[in-house]
């Protein structure tokens, strides 16, 4: 199982952002961090979800850790893809973007939060 808190903890390198992760790897980062951002987080992404063309993605390959991150339209949502998700027939990064993709769709609907990192704040950052 990946460790997507550690993931994200490694990709972002400003770490006076707040983010939070959910269980299929979906990070928003929350660039005007409101009180509840485990409430912002699942309403960026839902309404995300919910008024976009959700099959256009772009696919970086990383060189810090093993796999590749998905961004989408709105460049504060995005999604890690581990090199044991992809599967055979296409190409890689078309590979990623797709399971990247129904990561993405699964995380708006599940709406499962299991980190959030909020350093601006007197609570440190916390699993859920």
């Amino acid at each position: 199982m990946t460790d997507y808190k550690e993931i994200w903890h490694t990709l972002i390198e400003d770490t006076s952002k707040s983010w939070v992760v959910f269980e299929n790897g979906t990070c928003v980062i929350l660039m005007q961090p409101s009180a509840d951002l485990s409430q912002q987080a699942k309403t960026l992404l839902s309404e995300y979800i919910s008024t976009t063309a959700s099959s256009e993605f772009s696919v970086l390959e990383l060189d810090v850790v093993s796999g590749w991150v998905i961004g989408w339209q709105h460049p504060d949502i995005l999604n890690f893809v581990a090199p044991y998700e992809l599967f055979e027939g296409l190409p890689k990064d078309m590979q990623a973007g797709l399971v990247g993709r129904q990561h993405r769709n699964d995380d708006a609907e599940q709406l499962k939060i299991v980190y959030i990192h909020a350093p601006q704040t007197t609570n440190s950052p916390h699993d859920i």
